[in-house]
């Protein structure tokens, strides 16, 4: 029997529990947070982050989030081998945040950072998104943007859920952003070139490319994956600070929207905010602000009866 071990993030995690959550079985053994079971696959993610797949549909569902753990150190990123002093070269980064949040948007920002203003990002604050608490990303967001080349998007929740029903997985949704983020940021920045494209990775390369095999442009040329890519070069820190950035002004705009302010995550605060949004505002409104499929719209309807 085929046996995969992946080791993801928490967002990536909260990913999978959604992606499966129609699938989802109950199995207590310890250190287990989330099991699902298909016709060919079990799937069970565990406390420390590793995520199992075991049947004759492993891989294939493996394959959908990421590449196999090694014996490497679980602190150590994973992916493509990056040059020596990647750190000091001119690179384009991309990074995503708000897949995890049942609430907002998903936003995707590409960032280029020339080797000879790598100082000056560093001097503004840039370093990994997740040693920055959101204030303090608020803050220097603004600089980032006068100093560097960028390109933000924020995929509404009307269209995620528009494009989810459509039968596109997160992974394509993501796929779709960074492909279209990097290409703004070639354009802006040419004729000039990066040396390399560095993406913070949430699907193994091949998967990425076949996400975006029916789009007319590609950007295939010194592209690179890494997990943990933010840690590696300040322009996918950079980017990942955009990117969070824009996902709270759209969570601010919905949190007006609904009078009050809205929980990050898909916790079980979130499902009684959703029951009592559902309850005060409606179901279109509550849909509006919300990704629908997460397995919290069900937890909020079982709350409301």
């Amino acid at each position: 029997m085929t046996n995969i071990v992946l080791l993801l993030t928490n967002d990536q995690v909260q990913e999978v529990k959604n992606a499966y959550a129609k699938n989802q079985v109950s199995r207590n053994a310890p250190g287990v947070v989330f099991a699902a079971k298909l016709t060919d696959t079990s799937i069970t993610a565990y406390k420390s982050g590793k995520v199992m797949f075991q049947g004759g549909g492993a891989e294939r569902e493996a394959a959908r989030w990421g590449t196999a753990t090694t014996n490497a150190k679980s602190s150590a990123a994973k992916g493509d081998k990056l040059p020596e002093n990647f750190a000091d070269l001119s690179v384009a980064g991309s990074d995503e945040t708000g897949t995890g949040d049942y609430f907002g948007p998903v936003t995707v920002a590409a960032v280029y950072v020339p080797a000879d203003k790598i100082p000056l990002v560093q001097e503004l604050g840039v370093k990994d998104s997740k040693m920055l608490t959101d204030d303090y990303m608020r803050k220097i967001a603004p600089d980032l943007m006068k100093a560097c080349t960028y390109s933000i998007l924020t995929l509404r929740n009307d269209k995620y859920n528009a494009l989810q029903a459509k039968g596109y997985s997160q992974g394509k949704i993501k796929a779709l952003l960074h492909n279209q983020a990097l290409k703004h940021v070639l354009n802006k920045i040419a004729p000039e070139e990066p040396q390399y494209i560095l993406i913070d990775q949430f699907a193994v390369r091949d998967t990425y490319y076949r996400h975006l095999q029916k789009e007319k442009e590609i950007v295939r040329d010194n592209v690179l994956f890494s997990t943990k890519a933010e840690s590696l070069h300040a322009a996918v820190a950079t980017a990942s600070i955009l990117a969070r950035y824009a996902f709270l002004k759209e969570m601010d705009r919905l949190s007006e929207l609904v009078g009050y302010t809205l929980q990050k995550g898909a916790g079980s605060k979130v499902d009684v905010m959703a029951a009592k949004i559902w309850k005060t505002k409606g179901e279109e409104t509550l849909r509006s602000i919300s990704k629908w499929h997460f397995a919290n719209t069900e937890k909020a309807r079982k709350l409301l009866k």
